[in-house]
């Protein structure tokens, strides 16, 4: 499907469905691409969220791979390979795993984290370019309706 061309009236009609996912994959691609220029992937960001005390993780005291998984799993993509993803951090001394599989967050880790977490505010600006906050707003709720519409819960 396509927008040009096309009247308000005809877009109206379109499946909500089709657009979310044309949206989903763009702007998780984009996302990926710009993190990958600066040497890390996604899930691995993600890694270090899950188990720094000063983010996601509760407690700080490590997590398995399927304990990350499943912390992950309402946003983990069926391609992404944890395993594969914390080996590269590991490599680079960003966590540790200790006898019980537990991975854990270095200091080193968590430096990182923080200077990571410093590329969000570029690519939101990029992703955001030309749409008012009162647009995106509105876009947010009508997405929220939607989700509720379709028997799904808002967060």
């Amino acid at each position: 499907m396509t927008t040009q061309q096309i009247s308000d009236a005809e877009l109206a009609g379109q499946p909500a469905a089709y657009w979310t996912g044309v949206a989903y994959e763009a702007l998780i691609a984009y996302t990926r691409a710009q993190q990958a220029e600066k040497g890390y992937t996604q899930p691995q960001f993600w890694l270090l969220r899950n188990l720094s005390v000063n983010d996601i993780s509760p407690d700080g005291e490590g997590m398995t791979l399927p304990e990350l998984r499943e912390a992950m799993v309402s946003y983990i993509r069926p391609e992404d390979d944890l395993a594969v993803e914390a080996e590269g951090l590991l490599e680079r001394g960003w966590l540790t795993r200790d006898a019980e599989d537990r991975l854990r967050l270095t200091a080193e880790g968590e430096q990182a984290r923080i200077n990571l977490a410093r590329n969000a505010p570029a690519i939101r600006a990029a992703l955001h370019e030309g749409i008012d906050d009162e647009d995106y707003v509105t876009t947010v709720k009508v997405l929220q309706r939607l989700i509720r519409n379709a028997g799904g819960t808002v967060a």
